[in-house]
């Protein structure tokens, strides 16, 4: 399962790092299956899985923060015997889940307070706390119009737009990327997600700089939704993820490069809020 979790974080199938973090966590599961003699042996496991994990996605920092907590945990614990060690281990999984998850439900009931009834919305790509935020909207009986940017290179505003599709009270349009500037003129709002916050720079998938930019200079607010374990001390640094140039287009590029970047760079004096499971921050 480590094995499996590693190549789908490295492919990016899991879109979403709050998503990846979680499998990343579970996957360490399966070491209480190993045959170790010693707390040592055992110990010398989790860190060598941990770190194949956390390598396989350098930009993932939820990844990051939530292996090494995991880590951490089980060396404070400072085990008697292999079984009491793996036993911590399940322990401490199981408590960075269920932090995650409720971690984003809270970070999205506070971002759906700063959404009013009829309001016309933009998003970028399928963040999963931002999709929470929308669904805890809708379940306080708010209506709102959704322009979805589709998100390229990967189309994951596609995915945005079917998960609203049949939900009352969400009145969904699929836009191209660079048709957001047409459509903020409408605007109450921008959501997207986060991979990082690092002192006063947003790290999210590649597309939020420009629709952030754009939202400023038409004075439509930007509020970003993720969990406080997005919020990068020392120890981390963020490393951009370069995809492969077919994801752009299929036939091979004869007498010119392609630039594919995962992720761009948000200045946060460009947004309106930050909100997390702790509060609403305002810029």
């Amino acid at each position: 399962m480590i094995n499996e979790t590693v190549r789908q974080i490295e492919e990016m199938e899991t879109q979403s790092s709050s998503i990846a973090a979680v499998k990343a966590a579970k996957a360490l599961r399966e070491l209480t299956d190993r045959e170790c003699h010693t707390v040592e042996d055992f110990l010398r496991v989790v860190e060598r899985n941990s770190s194949a994990l956390q390598r396989a996605n350098r930009s993932h920092a939820p990844l990051y923060t939530t292996q090494q907590r995991i880590v951490t945990d089980l060396k404070d614990a400072d085990p008697d015997s292999v079984s009491a060690a793996k036993e911590r281990l399940l322990d401490t999984i199981d408590e960075v889940v269920t932090e995650i998850e409720t971690s984003k439900d809270r970070a999205a009931e506070r971002a759906a307070t700063l959404i009013d009834d009829g309001d016309v919305l933009v998003t970028h790509e399928n963040s999963s706390t931002v999709m929470a935020t929308l669904m805890a909207a809708l379940d306080d009986g708010k209506e709102f119009h959704l322009y979805a940017r589709e998100s390229r290179p990967h189309f994951l505003g596609r995915r945005t737009a079917r998960q609203l599709a049949d939900r009352d009270g969400a009145d969904v349009t699929l836009i191209v990327d660079g048709a957001a500037g047409h459509y903020l003129s409408e605007a109450d709002r921008v959501f997207v997600g986060m991979n990082c916050l690092i002192d006063d720079t947003v790290y999210n998938r590649i597309g939020t700089l420009p629709l952030a930019a754009t939202a400023n200079e038409m004075d439509v607010p930007v509020t970003v939704v993720g969990t406080s374990s997005k919020f990068i001390g020392s120890g981390f640094s963020f490393r951009n993820t370069f995809r492969q140039g077919s994801d752009v287009m299929l036939e091979p590029p004869e007498g010119f490069e392609i630039g594919n970047p995962g992720y761009d760079a948000t200045p946060t004096r460009l947004l309106d809020t930050v909100v997390t499971e702790d509060g609403i921050l305002q810029f």
